[in-house]
């Protein structure tokens, strides 16, 4: 090939590479530019794209409702249509329960995932132990806020450091007893990343106002309602109704803000009214129903037996967080999803009839398996001489709590399958003995795990906070030559 040719070719072969090369960064720029804008778009959403990453916890709790006296649950007289919905949208739990039924161990319970001996918190009126991890530490080590909104009825201030607190208000002439609707719409609408809001109400909880929409005729004979129907329950019906807008509204500001689907919604009320104290189905069985569009099935229910403790794991679980070995309970976010498999073997609860107003020494442990209930009750008037040690002053103590309870044998076992109020105690059937060693030997395991003190102290008495035992009361009557007689040496050390 001559010169001339060969510089022809070289200068065309320059032409078109550099021509291909013009267009590959053409095509770089215009991916570039693309992609710099999708970075841009994604900085502007990241706000958005987080918290979609991550489900909001709603938490609503009622405060000393039945749990069959909703419509969902089978009462008809009720006015409870915001929590029906929430059931016909979501899973409905038959097997709920709270370890002790009573205000502050119940919270205790659902904040730090721990039975009440565990968390500290097994009479109502003190705190937790220092140091106690709760709902608030876990989630916001995941990047969470975590809110109480309403009712604390939970202490020490040195544990529970919310990262916000919504007070209870006024409306009218009450006391502060309403949920801060607006301060929780405000909140909800300006949080920018993750949250976790538990909205505690204060109602059906009394005072019962004795002017209301309802009479005798209207109140739903419960299977364990007497023949008298409570004078309370016209005004507690009406509480109910109370509570009942209040939810609706808060299901107003979950949709105005288009949370719904992004956010587990649960409803339960802390226990049931009327076995409020004790160990009855009626009191430790709660009410507890979620809903999450984007991952629970509408109007499904559950028979799995569950317990508040299992709050805060379930919660850690959905997240991928890790689950301390020192929380008592398990996660059921497949039982969420529609799993009917068990998750404990066993579950517990406890009675501690000390520093409430009608203040008794008169102590009491249970299990539960899927079918059979075992109760304890350690100071019974069968057992309680026993229990008697060398202080004169504590023995007559002791003596009145067990003649408190003259009903109340040493032993309860149930078929909750064929008996699921308790109506027949199997406890000295030898059909089933078999059935109850087994259980209070789990019992007793349990009791020892959970440093019990009734597994270190005979028959111990609890150091007041509100209601002394030696004191005379609206609610408790003491005689004179027992009258301010205890003094600090005769209650057991504790953590308060």
């Amino acid at each position: 090939m001559n010169k001339t040719i060969k510089m022809k070719v070289n200068l065309n072969l320059r032409k078109i590479l550099s021509v291909k090369i013009l267009s590959y960064k053409i095509i770089l720029i215009v991916f570039s530019l693309s992609f710099f804008s999708f970075i841009s778009n994604s900085d502007i959403n990241s706000k958005d794209i987080a918290i979609e990453a991550k489900p909001n916890f709603i938490f609503y709790l009622a405060d000393d409702q039945d749990k069959l006296d909703y419509g969902t649950y089978g009462n008809p007289n009720v006015d409870t249509k915001a929590v029906d919905r929430l059931a016909s949208e979501g899973i409905k739990f038959n097997n709920f329960y709270t370890g002790q039924a009573i205000c502050a161990p119940t919270r205790s319970q659902i904040f730090t995932g721990k039975y009440p001996i565990k968390n500290g918190c097994f009479v109502n009126h003190i705190g937790v132990k220092p140091r106690t991890e709760t709902i608030i530490s876990y989630l916001e080590k995941e990047g969470y806020e975590v809110v109480l909104a309403g009712k604390s009825h939970v202490k020490p201030n040195s544990v529970f450091k919310w990262s916000r607190y919504l007070d209870l208000i006024k409306i009218g002439n009450s006391k502060p007893r309403y949920l801060p609707i607006s301060k929780i719409e405000n909140y909800i609408s300006k949080v920018d990343k993750p949250f976790c809001i538990i909205i505690a109400s204060t109602f059906p909880h009394g005072p019962y106002p004795k002017s209301n929409d309802y009479n005798n005729q209207d109140i739903f004979k419960l299977p364990y309602t007497g023949k008298n129907i409570p004078n309370y329950k016209t005004g507690y019906y009406q509480n109910i109704k109370e509570d009942n807008s209040q939810i609706n509204k808060i299901l107003d500001i979950v949709d105005r803000y288009n949370l719904k689907n992004n956010s587990l919604f649960i409803y339960a009320a802390d226990h049931g009214i009327s076995g409020k104290w004790g160990l009855s189905e009626q009191g430790l069985k709660a009410p507890f129903i979620v809903r999450w569009p984007e991952k629970i099935k509408a109007n499904i229910q559950s028979d799995v037996v569950l317990s508040f403790v299992d709050v805060v794991p379930t919660f850690l679980d959905i997240i991928g967080a890790q689950i301390s070995n020192d929380i008592d309970g398990s996660s059921f976010y497949k039982t969420l999803l529609g799993d009917e498999k068990e998750i404990h073997e066993y579950i517990y609860g406890l009675s501690t009839m000390q520093n409430i107003q009608k203040c008794k020494v008169f102590p009491s442990r249970m299990i539960r398996e899927k079918r059979f209930k075992y109760i304890k009750n350690f100071n019974s008037i069968e057992v309680y001489k026993n229990n008697l040690g060398e202080n004169k002053i504590v023995n007559q103590f002791i003596e009145i709590g067990a003649k408190s309870f003259p009903n109340k044998p040493f032993e309860e076992l149930y078929d909750l399958e064929i008996d699921p109020f308790q109506k027949n105690n199997l406890a000295n059937d030898n059909n089933y003995i078999q059935v109850k060693n087994k259980l209070e030997l789990a019992l007793k395991k349990w009791m020892i795990s959970q440093n019990d003190i009734l597994i270190t102290h005979k028959m111990p008495l609890i150091k007041p906070t509100l209601h002394p035992l030696d004191r005379n009361s609206k609610w408790n009557k003491v005689t004179v030559d027992l009258e301010n007689k205890l003094n600090e040496n005769d209650y057991i050390k504790l953590h308060y």
